[in-house]
């Protein structure tokens, strides 16, 4: 079944923050290629951490290419052939974990923003001083080599601003490829300020683009753009939060409490959410507390 027929009819459970599995499992992500590097160095950990999420209840795995770009590997003196091939890996890895397990199973290939790759925080203010076009230029190669691979879907995520969102959609438009959109936000706006309104609508005339949501967010942030997401564009609504702790980047350190991440489930399901999962400090035991809160509803 494809990955939009099922969510209009089921809630489907996504993975948790890949880069957690990984740093549960004792790896060290304290690079500016974060968990990129392991398709480089330890392939078989990615593969690991994306089973961990499938059999902890998970229906999609998201790949390993968040971080993962021409520019970034180019600075590590990897070649622009070495750099198609690890990005394709990331979907392959996915793949591979799929396999391990029964049931339906689907690989989102992650692409993240351009912010990510400067590696300084900038994926949470956007505005980078990039034209549209140096944002096409940076996307459209990364975009090509997941799309080689074949995932199920793309997922567009932790995009800051309306500007870039609408620069990736300029390359997945006419692609083929189903994707879905998903802005990191701070209460009712995108990071870079713009209201949700504005933000979805970027999303109504592109064929390929199956959801639409939020990620990387406060969980308290979820519900609202839920229904905004869905007053917008009618269409399904993807939303993985982080786990309600919060990041202090002085003492690059979490602070605070992410127990009661998977209580606010149901909240969102009753808003129109229909791809549901976590990301920063969401392991594999959070994604199957989630799963088994989703699976008493159904």
């Amino acid at each position: 079944m494809e990955l939009a027929d099922a969510v209009r009819r089921e809630v489907v459970v996504l993975d948790g923050g890949l880069s957690t599995a990984l740093e549960l499992a004792g790896h060290d992500l304290s690079d500016s290629l974060w968990s990129a590097r392991l398709l480089l160095t330890s392939p078989d950990a990615v593969r690991a951490a994306h089973l961990a999420y499938f059999l902890a209840g998970a229906q999609v795995a998201i790949t390993a290419s968040y971080q993962a770009s021409f520019p970034g590997f180019a600075r590590r003196g990897i070649s622009e052939d070495e750099t198609a091939r690890l990005l394709r890996s990331s979907v392959e890895l996915a793949r591979s974990a799929a396999s391990d397990v029964e049931g339906q199973r689907w690989v989102a290939a992650s692409v993240g923003p351009y912010g990510a790759v400067l590696a300084d925080g900038s994926e949470y203010r956007g505005r980078y001083g990039l034209t549209r076009q140096e944002l096409v230029r940076f996307h459209r190669p990364r975009l090509e080599a997941l799309c080689e691979a074949r995932p199920d879907v793309l997922a567009i995520e932790t995009i800051p601003d309306v500007d870039e969102a609408s620069a990736v959609l300029d390359v997945v438009r006419g692609g083929g490829v189903p994707a879905w959109l998903s802005y990191s936000v701070r209460g009712d706006r995108t990071c870079a300020g713009q209201p949700l309104e504005e933000a979805f609508a970027v999303a109504s005339d592109v064929d390929e683009v199956i959801a639409v949501g939020v990620n990387c967010c406060a969980p308290e942030d979820v519900a609202a753009a839920v229904a905004v997401a869905r007053r917008v564009t009618g269409l399904p609504v993807v939303v993985y939060p982080n786990s309600g702790e919060n990041w202090d980047a002085a003492e690059r350190a979490w602070t605070g409490d992410g127990s009661g991440f998977a209580a606010s489930a149901g909240e969102w399901v009753d808003a129109g959410a229909r791809l549901v999962g976590g990301c920063c400090r969401t392991g594999p035991e959070a994604i199957a507390v989630l799963a088994d809160e989703l699976a008493a509803r159904s």
